[in-house]
């Protein structure tokens, strides 16, 4: 069915170079013609609502430390309301994409800018304002001195062209979509838990490796670490404190390679994360990263955020640098302290006022007890890990990549969809009815955030 869409039969020019021809019976109207600025405020009773560019607006869980990584006011007198339908905007992240519409009555940041939206179909709306072409044109109506401190213009908003097919059309529109994005996602989840059973299989094949080695004969002796059981005979265990020291050396003028510090890839070039962040105007001052020195994510440990560096680079000021006393075999280091026992170990000795600003301070760091085999059966134990692993990482590697394909598919399809270049009126209205699916736009992983959240707010 979507194959078989196809332009409409007339076009007229829109006036826009950007927006170029659009349908006929379509309207072109600036912005500024159907919002109009809501000021209300004090209503702390009303549910708090935040604005993401990846699920639009929603209503804000307070026990979800996944969710939102911001701290909440015990004063809320002057947030925002948000009326059911109102367009809610955050002006500073305006060119990602952070705007929608209202799903109930709520507040918001006193930040955000609020409008009340005059369109005949608000899902419609929300779908035309965070399609790619439009969320390019809002960053073009931002201005500020760097691309992480933009701030949308409202002069420059309320001349934003916005597309306004007949009532009709939009709903036709918004089920098509509805449809299709259901569709779409479907699959991305099927891929998804292929990948959650590729990753739990290769962690499996390393909890193994790294905590019992690869010789099931070996004896076996308590290892006096209670959330670890046995080890074999001959390896030792020592305090992370007689392993490493910690490191604090500064970039003079921050030109080195940055890097990021993931739950899911551990230390890598920031250069390869696919996600959307500020850069900040300088990172002079950044903690400097040699090959070899352990990393940590000090307020993502909890999460898994740390690794062993293959790269030399700067990483956020607010990370922890640990670098060996000895040569240790860093990869298996990396898969050690990355495996399940000693995550949630560190979750442990992680505190903090909540579960999701839980820190992993270098003094709980250096009691952390490390098992160590000698150093050659180390690297026997990584070579084994490669080889049981690698036809799991190629075929990860392939499904991500289906995945980025089919959400690259569907931005397309919205932006041609919601500006005109598509015609599904036909094929909405042939339309199964199918239950909705209980999902976002994008149900892309949240560890990245987590950590943009984090260096946003250390740069």
């Amino acid at each position: 069915m979507i194959a078989g869409l196809k332009p409409y039969a007339e076009y007229k020019e829109s006036g826009s170079r950007w927006l170029g021809a659009v349908p006929v019976t379509w309207e072109v109207r600036n912005l500024r013609t159907l919002i109009s600025k809501r000021t209300e405020r004090d209503r702390a009773d009303l549910p708090l609502l935040s604005v993401a560019r990846e699920k639009g607006v929603f209503v804000r869980s307070l026990t979800d430390v996944d969710e939102n990584h911001n701290v909440i006011p015990e004063d809320l007198s002057n947030y925002k309301v948000a009326r059911a339908g109102s367009l809610v905007i955050n002006k500073m992240k305006a060119w990602q994409g952070s705007m929608g519409i209202a799903p109930c009555d709520g507040i918001v940041s006193p930040a955000y800018f609020v409008f009340d939206f005059r369109i005949a179909n608000h899902a419609f709306g929300q779908r035309l304002l965070r399609s790619k072409p439009y969320v390019a044109h809002f960053g073009q109506a931002s201005d500020g001195v760097r691309v992480g401190q933009w701030d949308l213009s409202i002069p420059g908003m309320r001349q934003i062209p916005v597309l306004v097919p007949p009532p009709h059309e939009q709903a036709a529109i918004v089920r098509f979509l509805n449809w299709a994005n259901g569709r779409l996602e479907r699959a991305i989840r099927a891929k998804r838990q292929v990948i959650a059973l590729l990753n739990e299989q290769k962690q499996a094949i390393i909890h193994r490796a790294v905590t019992r080695g690869l010789d099931p004969s070996v004896p076996l002796k308590p290892s006096g670490i209670p959330w670890l059981g046995d080890i074999p005979q001959h390896w030792e265990v020592r305090r992370a404190k007689y392993l490493f020291e910690e490191v604090d050396e500064r970039s003079p003028d921050g030109t080195e390679e940055l890097l990021s510090v993931s739950h899911l890839t551990g230390v890598t070039p920031r250069s390869q994360k696919n996600i959307t962040m500020f850069k900040a105007a300088s990172y002079a001052g950044h903690k400097l990263c040699r090959p070899g020195d352990l990393v940590i994510n000090t307020m993502w440990a909890w999460m898994g955020a740390l690794g062993v560096s293959t790269h030399a680079g700067i990483i956020s000021p607010a990370y922890a640098v640990y670098r060996p006393r000895q040569p240790v075999v860093g990869i298996y280091m990396d898969g050690l302290l990355r495996s399940r026992p000693y995550v949630s170990n560190i979750i442990c000795r992680s505190t903090g006022l909540r579960a999701s600003r839980l820190r992993l301070y270098p003094e709980e760091f250096f009691r952390i007890p490390i098992i160590q085999p000698p150093a050659e059966e180390q690297r026997q134990i990584v070579e084994r890990i490669r080889g049981e692993t690698s036809e799991m990482e190629l075929a990860i590697a392939r499904l991500e990549r289906e995945i980025e394909l089919l959400r690259e598919y569907r931005t397309r399809l919205v932006a041609d969809v919601v500006n005109g270049k598509l015609d599904v009126r036909e094929a909405a209205a042939r339309l199964p009815d199918e239950a909705p699916l209980d999902t976002v736009e994008d149900d892309a992983d949240l560890g990245d955030e987590a950590e943009a959240a984090d260096e946003e707010a250390t740069v």
